[in-house]
């Protein structure tokens, strides 16, 4: 059985989950553009709003963010990297490197970009079937010339298809390497090495798997173009989206 991860598809009935999966790929990509663009007041907003959404979807965030420790982490550094890096009035000063009020503020808002961001990458995941995502981006493309629509549809459904799959594999290599007491060496850099080169094995060796797995079924590109469903929604939630992307613009 598949672990559940914030980035696996959820069944459910609610307003994302029912809406077309092309106005929800439009909006995400237009409000993670305008986003950085936002200030403080727009960018609470549009949390306020992913909030909403997470409520209707049934998902607690809140007890899921263990599985965005490493992000959280390098939001930190994030932070912690322009509060000493951006000159202006020192708050307090250690071995001399000041940290400064105008980095701490520029600091937040740019944490503050990234992580909302992040919210509405996991709400598209957990209310979007990655066939229908392939089927979005394959109608999106396909007015493109000297694109291959179905070829990079399929790639981008299959890299969102591993994403869960290789965190799966990375705490497991993890969890192999405790067993063997890898945890008491210190040294970061070893610790790294030790966890990616089985890590990066483990990716190839699932994804020759799944090559062979689909040239045993004759997978072929040219397949009957998918169809769509609209829920009736869609004209509302693309007036919101862009009234909310002006906000992130504007103000």
């Amino acid at each position: 059985m598949a672990e559940l991860t914030l980035f696996t598809y959820r069944k459910g009935d609610s307003l994302l989950h029912l809406l077309d999966v092309r106005c929800k790929f439009i909006l995400l990509c237009l409000t993670s553009i305008c986003i950085f663009k936002a200030h403080f007041s727009s960018v609470f907003l549009f949390i306020f709003v992913l909030i909403f959404f997470f409520i209707n979807c049934r998902i607690n965030l809140l007890k899921n963010l263990s599985g965005l420790a490493f992000f959280l982490l390098l939001l930190v550094l994030m932070f912690i990297s322009r509060s000493v890096a951006l000159p202006g009035d020192p708050v307090f000063t250690l071995f001399d490197i000041s940290v400064t009020k105008q980095g701490m503020t520029d600091g937040a808002l740019m944490v503050s970009r990234f992580f909302t961001i992040m919210m509405a990458g996991i709400l598209f995941s957990i209310t979007t079937r990655p066939a229908s995502l392939k089927n979005a981006i394959q109608w999106l493309l396909k007015p493109v010339p000297f694109v291959p629509e179905k070829r990079v549809a399929v790639m981008v459904s299959l890299a969102l298809t591993f994403l869960p799959l290789i965190l799966r594999q990375a705490n497991q290599v993890s969890d192999a390497q405790k067993a063997r007491l890898g945890n008491l060496n210190k040294n970061p850099v070893k610790k790294i090495v030790r966890l990616s080169i089985p890590l990066l094995k483990k990716t190839f060796v699932s994804a020759d798997n799944l090559a062979f797995a689909m040239e045993a079924r004759c997978y072929d590109e040219d397949r009957t173009d998918p169809e769509f469903h609209l829920s009736g929604k869609e004209g509302l939630f693309f007036i919101g989206g862009l009234v909310l992307s002006a906000c992130l613009v504007l103000y």
